[in-house]
């Protein structure tokens, strides 16, 4: 068992990519966090495609004037113009015209990548590259030249980050108001788009296309789920993004599958984990807590049964005041444990808050009762109809009743109407 770890290990192309792919998943799931935190997901996948008309350009160039083949900073280069091309257009789509960004961004996108597609079949005696190895990537057959490229890239974003972090994490949780404290609200979003597109430019032709948008928005996605802060999210999508590259890599090796693929499949199966267990956001502590929820309206029931009873009230007694309703015990427990309830021997008596709550809902049911009254309501359906309105308390809408119907201090039984706050 230990052999089939240790194994891999020893080999030069599984060295190569693990030491790349970590530093691709590290990189990009820290800028990530960004790119989910401000809606910007399209935007990767249309970098990425898009590129492949700067690689092809850049591919050109470099084979027709300087007679070199696949020379990665050509590539790159042509590769970054393409990105920030297509990241100016969308702009200028979506600000001159009513079309919306993310429509201008699926416009622009795939008219830039049919243009690489085109650039590459018409000088296809020139550029010799292969689309699918470019969609799909090979990160087994990592290149000494494709680290140092993407160590380069990844140093230059992190260090971008680290100096600017807090406006970033400004712009991108409040936009408003980093505008109105003077932050360069533009430039910023240009500067997170340039880091997209060096991050995207640089491990496309390691990973592909689709793998380096699984990095960019996967690993991010899972951090969400786990943190609300953003320093935090940053490093746990790191550490996603990382483990997603080991894991992919172990499968590919032991089944002998697509590289790029089997990182992807693994840091997709660590999100729907994440997304099961999460202790905050988890679809488990989801349906936990509606389990264990407390209809507001049957607590108010109870307060209001044991404010009317006059003194401590057992759990029969409540219950004969009720609609038929299961779980009553856990209710009195939760209400015990937020401090309306007391229990004693003799039953359940209010607590300080839990008589001003009952309170409230006895004033909110005898106003109803009064304004029912002054609109002809018959006298037998005033306190079933006040009963269920006793309960709509959105805003101020019981002391608009209040007001309407003049401050009275009676109900139509002559019983006391408790005073406001």
């Amino acid at each position: 068992m230990i052999e089939l770890f240790i194994a891999p290990l020893t080999e030069t192309y599984f060295q190569k990519a693990l030491i790349g792919g970590s530093i691709v998943a590290v990189v990009a799931g820290v800028v990530g966090c960004l790119v989910v935190l401000k809606r910007m997901a399209f935007l990767g996948d249309a970098l990425s495609h898009a590129m492949i008309a700067g690689v092809a350009g850049g591919y050109l160039v470099m084979k027709m004037f300087f007679g070199l083949e696949a020379h990665a900073p050509g590539m790159l280069l042509g590769s970054l113009i393409a990105a920030v091309s297509t990241v100016a257009l969308i702009s200028f789509v979506s600000r001159i015209s009513r079309v919306k960004e993310d429509t201008a961004i699926g416009i622009m996108y795939t008219g830039i990548f049919a243009l690489g597609v085109v650039a590459v079949s018409i000088f296809r005696h020139y550029i010799h590259i292969d689309l699918m190895h470019f969609i799909m990537g090979d990160i087994l057959g990592v290149a000494d030249t494709d680290l140092w490229v993407s160590a380069f890239v990844a140093a230059v974003v992190l260090t971008i980050l680290i100096f600017f972090f807090r406006h970033f994490q400004l712009a991108a949780f409040d936009t408003v108001m980093a505008a109105s404290i003077g932050l360069p609200v533009v430039l910023l979003d240009y500067v997170l788009t340039t880091c997209v597109s060096l991050v995207v430019v640089s491990a496309v032709s390691m990973v592909g296309v689709i793998l380096v948008v699984g990095l960019l928005i996967t690993p991010a996605a899972t951090a969400y789920l786990l943190s609300d802060r953003l320093d935090k999210m940053m490093v746990l999508a790191a550490l996603f993004g990382v483990t997603s590259v080991i894991g992919g890599l172990y499968l590919c090796v032991w089944l002998d599958s697509a590289g790029g693929g089997a990182i992807m499949l693994f840091c997709t199966f660590q999100f729907l984990v994440v997304l099961t267990v999460a202790p905050k956001y988890g679809l488990l502590s989801r349906w936990l807590r509606r389990r264990n929820l407390v209809p507001q309206q049957l607590i108010e029931d109870v307060l209001t049964t044991v404010l009317r009873y006059g003194k401590p009230a057992p759990v029969e007694v409540i219950r004969q005041y009720l609609d038929p309703v299961k779980g009553l015990g856990k209710v009195m427990k939760r209400m015990v444990q937020d401090d309306l309830l007391a229990a004693s021997a003799s039953g359940f008596a209010l607590t300080d808050k839990g008589e001003k709550e009952a309170n409230k809902v006895l004033r909110a049911h005898r106003l109803w009762e009064t304004y029912l009254s002054s609109i002809g309501t018959p006298e037998t359906d005033l306190h079933p109809t006040a009963h269920k309105l006793e309960h709509l308390r959105e805003g101020d809408t019981v002391e608009y009743l209040d007001k309407k119907l003049g401050s009275p201090k009676q109900d139509p039984h002559g019983k006391a109407i408790p005073p406001g706050e």
